[in-house]
């Protein structure tokens, strides 16, 4: 029997199920494994089914083949799918730093005063190995950013292609566990549940080749030049028109909040990989806010834009910040790389 994660109803008594809440609990975060499509669609399914039968809004964002699997199964249900948003993870969360302010909170701010499901896969055996750091990040932040809000965010783990150490820490930046199957789902809290540890254990120095190239001086007073010098790096990599506008733009960013906010003479340094093309900011002064580019913009808003602009615009973003110090990573992928390696589907029922 499938079992589903919804909120308890204020007022009636609480009883247990595979979502490991209680009476009262507003914010509800599960890690689910699954195994096959059986163990998938049974986790998904149902979750969707019972927001629909609730009056819940609902959001699923997925790689694209399972969000295919999803919109099928519910069709197959008899689901109301045009009732739901479709989101194709690879695209709309390609850079892991743009899923919580244009995604999860996007929606969830649309629906204000009402509690949300929302069903993510952020991690999947693709991701490279710079993304991951950011997809892990991405996960244990969840947790404040919408700490007391009326939401259930249930993230999917393919427990047969993700690597033991992506599986211990999803156990870190979940409260909640659920190994699923086509039969049963089984929960159990998280006692490895430490989410500020991952951030922390995955705050690590950022690199640099000795093939970077090093503008200087980084000064106000430069802007123009670092824009030349920004557009000449993304035409010599390959990169198409649309995108160096975006480049020059993400870097100017970098550099205006480095002056802006840092102490001392901030830095600006770019290479290419085969990959993707990269600029990187170091300033002097720690980065005190771990949500720092991931809340959504507010109306008025002014000031405290610029990283939220550049994890919008970014293929991907890395952050590294000490007391002393904070450096800013951008990367863009270039034309061979610019679509993601395809997702692969789930395994046959």
């Amino acid at each position: 029997m499938d079992r589903d994660p919804e909120p308890h109803e204020p007022g009636r008594p609480s009883a247990p199920g595979w979502h490991g809440a209680t009476a009262g609990q507003t914010f509800i975060h599960p890690a689910v494994f699954y195994r096959d499509t059986r163990g998938y669609l049974a986790a998904t399914a149902p979750f969707v089914l019972r927001g629909l039968a609730l009056d819940e809004p609902v959001a699923v964002a997925v790689p694209g083949p399972n969000l295919s699997a999803i919109r099928h199964e519910l069709a197959a249900r008899g689901g109301r799918v045009e009732q739901v948003q479709w989101l194709d993870m690879t695209e709309s969360g390609r850079n892991p730093g743009r899923i919580i302010p244009s995604v999860l909170r996007a929606f969830a701010d649309r629906h204000t005063g009402r509690r949300v499901r929302i069903i993510g896969e952020p991690i999947w055996a693709e991701r490279s190995h710079d993304e991951y750091p950011a997809c892990v990040q991405h996960e244990a932040l969840i947790n404040t950013a919408f700490d007391n809000r009326p939401a259930t965010i249930l993230c999917l783990y393919d427990a047969h292609r993700l690597s033991p150490v992506a599986l211990a820490d999803a156990a870190a930046t979940h409260p909640i566990l659920v190994e699923a199957d086509q039969s049963r789902h089984q929960w159990r809290p998280s006692p490895a549940y430490a989410p500020d540890l991952i951030v922390s254990t995955y705050n690590q120095p950022l690199a640099v080749p000795d093939t970077a190239e090093e503008f200087l001086p980084v000064a106000t007073g430069q802007l123009s030049r670092i824009r030349q010098w920004a557009a000449r790096l993304a035409r010599d990599a390959g990169l198409l028109v649309e995108r160096i506008h975006d480049i020059v733009f993400v870097v100017t960013e970098l550099v205006t909040n480095s002056i802006e906010h840092g102490a001392g003479k901030p830095r600006l340094l770019s290479w290419a990989t085969d990959a993707a093309l990269i600029f990187q900011t170091f300033n002097l002064g720690g980065l005190t806010d771990p949500l720092v580019g991931r809340r959504p913009a507010v109306s008025g808003q002014d000031r405290g834009r610029g990283v939220l602009a550049v994890n919008n615009l970014a293929d991907l973003v890395r952050v590294h910040t000490s007391r002393d110090h904070t450096t800013i990573r951008a990367y863009f992928h270039r034309p061979s790389t610019t679509n993601p390696p395809p997702r692969r589907a789930l395994r046959p029922r």
